[in-house]
């Protein structure tokens, strides 16, 4: 099928698509006219790397676990490593989110929002300490 069809089915931009080859995560055939020939294998691959890209998995995590995709012979230890890894990193990033929303749920519970031109979200964001 030809990357058009391939997007459709996968539900990714054909740009993407071509990216994914550029960097080798994918490798589609050629027909005889030169033009990419993708195979529905390619286009599981495509889902694949669609929803480990959704999960927030870097590119080169993401050719590891393409990788044990397509080996057969993995031990799912290798992939849940991969997966805690990640795991880890997301609640790292959580509780940096929390706290950013936390500081700045003070500083906006600290505002009075009206015509002065005191601010604690101003001073808050300038170093100055708020009441």
């Amino acid at each position: 099928m030809n990357i058009g069809t391939a997007s459709e089915k996968s539900g990714l931009p054909a740009k993407t698509i071509r990216y994914y080859e550029d960097i080798g995560l994918l490798r589609p055939d050629r027909a005889g006219n030169g033009y990419r020939d993708y195979s529905m294998s390619d286009v599981h691959r495509l889902r694949f790397l669609q929803r480990s890209r959704s999960l927030g998995f870097s590119v080169e995590e993401c050719r590891q676990l393409l990788s044990l995709y397509g080996d057969k012979e993995r031990e799912s230890a290798d992939v849940k490593a991969i997966a805690e890894i990640k795991l880890v990193e997301i609640d790292r990033k959580l509780a940096e989110l929390t706290e950013l929303r936390n500081t700045l749920r003070h500083l906006v519970h600290n505002c009075h929002g009206d015509d002065r031109p005191d601010c604690p979200i101003i001073d808050g964001l300038s170093g100055k300490a708020t009441q």
